[in-house]
């Protein structure tokens, strides 16, 4: 084994620590983690002077050793994930009429952060991993995640496997084996004001026993809630009356992604075959989408932006690799496919302010694509070291939260597309230029002819 140099991905690295870094002072723990198990590393090189060539080469890349500060593994397989709405966490900050007494007019408590909530475990059976709900808190100014949770939340033998949170912050619906069942945040009234889950005493009797659930979404407003099923068949319900509004048995053979136009008039539905597309008031099928040649269809967005230009994105795959298509809205026909990735696409979404998509790969991967040209701007090399599983930016598209079944949860900071100075430089030289005419032509040096 030769040790050539470090990267945030060497298995080599991973086998060796097993820490989290600390929200303080990540650099003494790496050099104290790989300074201990040192010994690890002459063994495998057969040589003490690799190993310390090793160390030196670990101290010179500690800037980007740092990084594995947005990255951390919770212990548990994770298959959804979603950021809590600023709505929800209103409630932690407000202070308590206790507060306001003691303190006069000004409250005690402190904004909260930002929070990430986590589905996942090992299922049924005796795997020794546990299924749970998992809440963990994100500083965006130092970009690092807790080390451990905040709250967990245990669901026994029932495996989380889908999640959608409530826009409106009320808590969120799990697609469990047989069920989906309803929490609710908790919130701690400790100095620290900590957020959490509960079990809901609400039970929502029309997904009572109606077997796996693989998609599950909210519209924008939070006033309907769209399921599709393993066995094919599409629900809508408005919420939180879960009155049925539509209720297609044979909307796939399985459903595999769901997502409501900006305004909640369209639901569109993937599985296999075409994507169709409802038009949630008739409760009807509207139009669908056809395939073209050998593809596969993935996952559908539609654009957050209500305008006359909206447009659904779908993820397909071919032999050649990962692509994304655009469809108009209007006549719900293809206006243009680009292939980004040569891997298979196994997540997918689109940011709220609707400039970027992003992608996760079955290697790992994830790409950073611009919604308006389909130009990957930023790659995150096996940012997981397995499939990923869901993909989730902030409110405010500051930040895409990325999961993995390798328990890995990333938070990757969006970086603003750098606009080149070029087209600048030339107008300060043309004015430059102008000026430098306009003196010599003041002073006699030349004259026009």
């Amino acid at each position: 084994m030769t040790l050539t140099g470090l990267d945030s991905d060497n298995p080599i690295l991973l086998y060796l620590t097993g820490f989290q870094p600390h929200r303080t002072g990540p650099v003494e723990v790496i050099l104290q983690t790989y300074s201990t198990h040192s010994h690890h590393l002459t063994e495998a090189n057969q040589s003490p002077r690799c190993a310390s060539r090793f160390l030196d080469t670990l101290r010179s890349q500690l800037p980007k050793m740092a990084e594995f500060a947005n990255s951390k593994n919770y212990g548990v397989p994770i298959y959804g994930a979603g950021w809590v709405p600023p709505s929800a966490l209103r409630s932690a900050v407000e202070p308590s009429a206790d507060d306001e007494k003691d303190n006069g007019d000004k409250s005690s408590s402190s904004a909260p952060g930002n929070y990430v909530v986590l589905a996942g475990g090992g299922g049924e059976g005796n795997s020794g991993i546990r299924n749970a709900l998992i809440v963990a808190q994100f500083d965006f100014d130092s970009n690092v995640l807790s080390d451990e949770p905040v709250a967990r939340l245990g669901t026994g033998g029932d495996l989380p496997y889908r999640m959608a949170v409530h826009p409106g912050g009320e808590g969120l619906i799990c697609s469990l084996p047989k069920s989906c069942r309803w929490f609710d945040w908790d919130f701690q009234t400790d100095e620290n004001r900590s957020l959490g889950l509960r079990s809901s005493e609400k039970v929502l009797e029309p997904l009572e026993d109606v077997g796996q659930q693989l998609a599950l979404t909210f519209n924008n407003e939070g006033s309907l809630l769209a399921v599709g099923g393993e066995d094919g068949k599409l629900r809508v319900f408005k919420w939180p009356s879960m009155e049925n509004i539509l209720d297609q048995a044979n909307a796939h053979a399985s459903v595999k992604d769901l997502d409501f136009s900006p305004d909640g008039k369209f639901l569109a539905s993937v599985g296999s075959g075409p994507c169709r597309i409802w038009d949630v008031s008739k409760s009807t099928s509207v139009a669908s989408l056809t395939k073209e040649n050998d593809e596969i269809f993935g996952y559908c967005r539609f654009a957050p932006i209500n305008d006359e230009n909206q447009v659904l994105y779908i993820t397909t795959m071919r032999d050649q690799g990962g692509s994304i298509s655009k469809w108009s809205t209007t006549t719900w026909r293809r206006i243009k496919s680009k292939r980004v990735v040569r891997d298979p696409i196994c997540a997918f979404n689109i940011s709220p302010n609707g400039k970027l998509l992003a992608i996760g790969t079955i290697e790992g991967d994830v790409l950073i694509v611009s919604s308006n040209n389909f130009q990957v701007q930023n790659v995150v090399k096996k940012a997981h070291l397995g499939l990923v599983t869901t993909l989730k930016f902030s409110e405010d598209s500051r930040a895409l939260l990325s999961a993995s079944l390798d328990s890995r949860v990333r938070v990757t900071i969006i970086k603003e597309e750098k606009k080149s100075g070029l087209s600048l430089w030339i107008v300060i030289l043309v004015l430059l230029i102008a000026i430098a005419v306009y003196y010599a032509a003041s002073n006699g040096i030349f004259h026009w002819s």
